[in-house]
Parts: C-alpha cells; sequence; structure tokens
C-alpha cells in the first residue's frame, strides 16, 4: 500500500478504511467502536440549545492528566485504536451549505463536559467582548495537475510546495514509482523532468523552458479536494472551499474551520466586540499523514510552514492582560500558535513545524478552538481530544453522529472552550 500511494490525503482515507477490513473500492467507513465510557450511546441532546450532561471524566482529571482521562486499562497510553467511531457514510458532507454561515455548530464545555447543539451564527452571543479569533489566512492552491509520461502512462501530479519559479516539491499518481530523470508532459504541454526521489514520498520536479509553476496551477489545475469528496472540484468549489479571508497562497487543504464565515457573521462579530488577528500556515500533506501503527509515539509529521507576527503576538499578549480569550479557528491555527508559544507568551515565529499534539500536551497559546469534525484514527482528532478531554469529545462525536451533523471539510462544526 506504501508503494502505491500517491499522496498522503488520499493513503489517510485509504489507511482508515484498509485497517477496517473494508475494501480497496468501498466508500463506506466502517470503523471498530471507540472504548465504552459507562454507555456506547450519546448522552447529548439532540435539542437545539439545550444543555444537557455529555461525560463525566472518571479517570484522573487534574494538571498533571490530559483533559478527559484515558482508557482504564491503558492510563497515560494511547494508541491509534482510541480514535475510532462509527460514521454513516451519508453524513460525508458533499458540497457546501447554499450559505457559509448556516452551519450548525456543537459546542463542548471543557471543565464541564457538557454541550449545546447551537448554528454558527450563535457566536456572536457564544464569545465575549474582548475576546480574540485566530485564523489561518492561507489560500488552497489550484495544486493537482494532470499529465502523461514519456513512456505514455497517465499520471496524476499534487504540488505540495513551490521551491523556486520551475521547481515544485510534489506527489506523483502514476502505476509505478518515477525515478530520478524521469519525464513527462504536464496538461497544457508543459515537460517536467523528476530531479529526484525526496523523503516522505515526494519527488522534486522541474520544468522545462523556464516555465512557472503559478502559471501552469492557475492555467491547468484543478482545486485538490480530499478523496472523501467523491465528485471532482467545479466552479463552486473556486470559491467555496477557500475562506472569504485566504490571501497568502500556499496550501494544499483549506483550514476548514474558516469556510464557515461570511462578511455578515464577521461583522456581526466585530459589533460584539469580539477582535480578529490571523497566522498562516500552508497546510500541506503533513496534516493528514496517516497514523499506521498503534504507537502514537513512532508517528512523525511532514513540516509545514507557518508565519507568526510579531503584531498578532502583541495583540495576544494586549487580549490575555485585559481577560480575554483567545479562540483559535480551526487545528491549523492551534499548531500554529503553540508553535509559536514561548515560556512568556507568544514570539514571532516564521519557519517550519512538525509539532504533533495529543492528549498529554500542555496547551500555553490557546483558550478556546473552533473546528470541523475530523477523520477517524487522524491526528487532527488527537489534537482536538488533547484539548477538549479525550471522553468528553468522543462523546461528543458520538452525540453529533446521532444527531446527523454533517462531517469533514464542508461538514459542521465545534466549539470548545
Amino acid at each position: 500500500m506504501e508503494r502505491q500511494l500517491w499522496y498522503s490525503l488520499s493513503a489517510f482515507f485509504a489507511g482508515c478504511i484498509s485497517a477496517c477490513g473494508a475494501g480497496r473500492e468501498t466508500r463506506t467507513l466502517t470503523v471498530v467502536k471507540p472504548p465504552d465510557f459507562e454507555s456506547g450511546a450519546s448522552t447529548c441532546s439532540a435539542t437545539p440549545a439545550r444543555s444537557v450532561r455529555v461525560y463525566k471524566p472518571p479517570y484522573g482529571h487534574d494538571n498533571n492528566t490530559p483533559r478527559g482521562g484515558f482508557p482504564p486499562a491503558r492510563t497515560n497510553v494511547m494508541r491509534r485504536s482510541d480514535f475510532s467511531y462509527e460514521l454513516p457514510d451519508e453524513l460525508i458532507a458533499q458540497t457546501p451549505l447554499p450559505v457559509r454561515s448556516h452551519s450548525r455548530l456543537l459546542c463542548l464545555e471543557r471543565e464541564s463536559g457538557e454541550c449545546r447543539d447551537r448554528m454558527i451564527t450563535d457566536l456572536p452571543g457564544l464569545l465575549r467582548a474582548g475576546d480574540l479569533l485566530v485564523f489561518n489566512d492561507t489560500r488552497v492552491m489550484p495544486a493537482r495537475l494532470a499529465g502523461v509520461k514519456d513512456s505514455g502512462g497517465r499520471i496524476e501530479v499534487l504540488v505540495e510546495r513551490v521551491l523556486a519559479r520551475d521547481t515544485a516539491l510534489v506527489q506523483i499518481r502514476a502505476s509505478k514509482p518515477l525515478r530520478a530523470g524521469g519525464r513527462m508532459t504536464l496538461e497544457g504541454g508543459a515537460g517536467a523532468e523528476v530531479l529526484r526521489r525526496a523523503d516522505g514520498g515526494f519527488y522534486e520536479l522541474r520544468l522545462d523552458g523556464g516555465n512557472d509553476f503559478g502559471e501552469i496551477m492557475h492555467s491547468h489545475g484543478a482545486l485538490p479536494l480530499p478523496p472523501y469528496i467523491t465528485r471532482p472540484a467545479d466552479e463552486v468549489d473556486r470559491e467555496r472551499y477557500q475562506t472569504v479571508f485566504a490571501r497568502r497562497e500556499g496550501a494544499v487543504a483549506a483550514p476548514t474551520a474558516g469556510l464557515h464565515f461570511d462578511t455578515g457573521l464577521l461583522e456581526r462579530l466585530d459589533a460584539a466586540g469580539v477582535a480578529r488577528a490571523q497566522v498562516t500556515l500552508h497546510v500541506g500533506a503533513g496534516t493528514f499523514q496517516p497514523v499506521r501503527g498503534e504507537d502514537l509515539g513512532r508517528h512523525r509529521m511532514h513540516s509545514e510552514r507557518v508565519e507568526v507576527g510579531a503584531p498578532v503576538c502583541a495583540e495576544i499578549r494586549a487580549v490575555r492582560a485585559r481577560g480575554g480569550r483567545v479562540i483559535a479557528v480551526g487545528t491549523t491555527v492551534v499548531r500554529a500558535l503553540e508553535a509559536a508559544a514561548g515560556p512568556d507568551g507568544p514570539r514571532p515565529f516564521h519557519a517550519e513545524t512538525d509539532i504533533f499534539i495529543t492528549p498529554g500536551y500542555r496547551f500555553r497559546a490557546i483558550d478556546g478552538m473552533i473546528t470541523n469534525f475530523h477523520m477517524p484514527h487522524s491526528t487532527l482528532l488527537m489534537l482536538v481530544c488533547a484539548f477538549g478531554g479525550y471522553g468528553p469529545v468522543m462523546s461528543a462525536y458520538r452525540h453529533a453522529v446521532a444527531a446527523r451533523y454533517r462531517f469533514f471539510s464542508y461538514g459542521d462544526a465545534m466549539l470548545i472552550i
């Protein structure tokens, strides 16, 4: 399977399916149930705006124990299989809603484990004047390019990162791995040569004749929708698979928690006294690299480019000084801010990060987060469990399935605070 995977997004979902015994062509996700905390059934209410108890962690719940506790049989040891849940295929959102801000919002209170069914449009009333929302302003590249090898075989290229005008780090879907010197012609007629095989299943690819990767992507590329969206990208996706504040191109996947915010909602948040700031994390294959083994300590993330500027750091310090809360919009913002966190607060950070956050991690940069629902076994679900508590988050996920929330990139969201 490793030899055949063409890029990490596909490998992630293929890994989740194959690990649970589903056939390679089967799209329905059938995964093992999570550890049983008193009951496998959800104890959340499906009634909008009603607050009910979801989970009371019976295991350690103090400053030295990850919030929510661990399965009792393996105290302080968590494994890949602990992050499983059942998800019917029909709950995977295939298209965006007609209006960005019409998504549902599942609110989870960290201290009590209570959750409530709300709407994204309720956010101005759920946050406080003086709070700070931090967004990721990355923009998704039209990074998927079709092509043909000189030998005649069809290929598909996913541009991970543009290294120079004519050179990029890419992943290539082909019938067999390519070697250095391998040649191809991309859609539009540009020739290209493989310079070398890089780590992590990547290739360094150079265009002939001074061609520009940016120009070729914008002329002939397609947005790289995740494989669980089982249709080709269309003109609607060109707008809706970008946030309204996306301005710095360089990602291969959208920071999906930001997709729920439209101009009207942002104006209402402004009027409520909720401040805004932006960081940049160019989402790459590392975010979706599958966790293949049970031992989380053996997993290594690919690095991603992060920029946290001095003005953002100053604003975070000011918010904290006046008693406000820092709310990360998406797991990418969590990773960016935690990478930039120092012992005395945030510091400017312009570098790569491969930070992998799992239960037990001590958060230093954020007080809350907004996030979409994530795949079983994913590093993103592990991060959310680290912040919200393993038990409460997994119970909330079971409730979201029972209440028919929409899942993944074009799906609904959670507020954890």
